[in-house]
């Protein structure tokens, strides 16, 4: 009061006379909601300096870590008609063991002899073959013995040329002589003739030498004659000597024909044997595929034909067969700008679907009902929906990363977190509202990046 006149006021007989003034101060339900609000923004403000763990968040599905393991639909390898099944949807069978039985559909294999009879047919190719083989060799001996006869006949002929030769040279030597004679037969006729005249020789003696020149005159025809004759016997033995080679070549020839024929035929029946050989062995096995057996231990899941006597076509998914005891891994499907920053071996938090789970994201230490795993491969090209697919293997080291429930089944939904790097909380709010990726951090500050690393 700054005691300004000289009349005092009593404050408190006022106060009791005006009641207004007694609700004139601060309440205390605010001072309680000013303490509050006050408490929540400094443990905010503290809480936003906590460090949390950026995650990637994706969801996937249980499946097989190898491809052998995951579920498979048994198909049947030919046509045919179910006869029987030998197993019902839950059961569990071996390798081996028959599943169901179908029968033959087809016409061409109706036969039950079918495979007797191809075999016979088989052994008539066989026996044909060998035939055509015997031919071929026998063959080869009749080309052998007509070269060796060829060369004989030629020798022959070859011989027979050279006495025709001979003898041409004779009768032409005897020719000369004969000619010879004759030119002195004439000779000493025409003196004979005019000694004649003259009478120093007798008539006699004139005829003597006329007779002695138509003898010589005889004999150079005769002679001729015979030149004649070994000329052209020389010129038939020529000829012989030709056609004696073109015989023997047109048999050799011939022969060498029919040993190709026969190997044409050797070939063809090969041929056809290879074929007959292929489609037995193709019955056989068909036989084999009548039964339908299980490829490997596992439980039968689904029956995807039912009923006895339905055809099924070849190639079709009869049931679908779960192996046993496959290794379970997660399919989890991440964001390609999450890709490039995870790696082979990173740490991942799991929350299966149908386990009661408390998951924080940020904080794994503290999340509940969560299980352990690491990332095993990481596909090179996206899937259908423009996603990266991780594969999580089981990860049995450490507490916190439990072994992943007996029950767990193939197909099972899953919520997973890819562990990455500690970073404040504030710092995470303002990556998320600013839409950049995780570890963004380490892209505007390189330097403790690579400290880190190094470390």
């Amino acid at each position: 009061m700054l005691n300004l006149s000289n009349h005092r006021v009593n404050v408190p007989s006022i106060e009791k006379e005006v009641n207004s003034l007694n609700t004139l101060h601060s309440p205390k339900t605010a001072k309680i909601v000013y303490r509050w609000i006050s408490g929540i923004v400094i443990g905010l403000l503290l809480v936003m300096f906590l460090p949390w763990q950026q995650n990637i968040n994706g969801k996937g599905y249980v499946t097989a870590l190898t491809p052998q393991d995951r579920p498979q639909n048994i198909q049947n390898a030919v046509a045919g008609q179910i006869l029987r099944w030998n197993v019902r949807e839950g059961d569990y069978v071996k390798k081996g063991d028959t599943i169901l039985v179908i029968t033959e559909i087809k016409d061409d294999y109706f036969d039950p002899q079918v495979l007797v009879r191809t075999q016979e047919q088989i052994q008539a190719k066989i026996d044909g073959i060998a035939a055509y083989k015997a031919k071929i060799e026998a063959t080869d001996n009749q080309i052998s013995a007509l070269r060796q006869g060829l060369q004989f006949s030629l020798e022959k002929a070859r011989n027979k040329l050279i006495q025709a030769q001979m003898k041409v040279r004779s009768d032409s030597a005897d020719m000369v002589a004969v000619n010879r004679n004759l030119q002195i037969a004439k000779e000493r006729l025409d003196r004979a003739e005019v000694m004649y005249k003259e009478g120093t020789i007798s008539l006699v003696d004139a005829e003597t030498r006329r007779l002695k020149f138509q003898e010589d005159q005889a004999k150079m025809v005769a002679q001729t004659q015979k030149l004649s004759i070994s000329r052209n016997e020389l010129i038939n033995a020529r000829i012989e000597l030709s056609s004696v080679e073109a015989d023997y070549r047109k048999d050799i020839a011939k022969a060498f024909s029919d040993r190709s024929t026969a190997l044409s035929s050797v070939a063809d029946g090969e041929s056809e044997l290879s074929k007959l050989q292929n489609k037995y062995e193709n019955i056989r096995i068909r036989r084999d595929q009548y039964v339908v057996r299980s490829p490997q231990d596992g439980y039968v899941v689904k029956s995807l034909k039912a009923g006895i006597g339905e055809t099924i076509k070849e190639g079709e998914s009869i049931i679908t067969l779960q192996p046993r005891q496959p290794e379970l891994a997660v399919e989890l499907y991440v964001k390609a700008m999450d890709l490039s920053l995870i790696n082979p071996g990173r740490h991942v938090r799991l929350e299966f679907d149908g386990w009661p789970a408390l998951q924080f994201s940020g904080w794994p230490g503290t999340s509940v009902g969560t299980f352990g795993g690491t990332v095993a491969i990481i596909d090179r090209v996206n899937s259908k929906n423009g996603q990266y697919r991780l594969l999580i293997r089981s990860d049995h080291t450490g507490n916190e990363n439990e072994q992943w429930p007996d029950q767990l089944r193939i197909g099972s939904g899953v919520n997973g977190f890819v562990m990455l790097k500690d970073v404040p909380i504030w710092w995470e709010i303002w990556r998320q509202l600013n839409g950049f990726p995780p570890d963004y951090l380490a892209d505007i500050y390189p330097e403790e990046g690579e400290k880190e690393a190094k470390k």
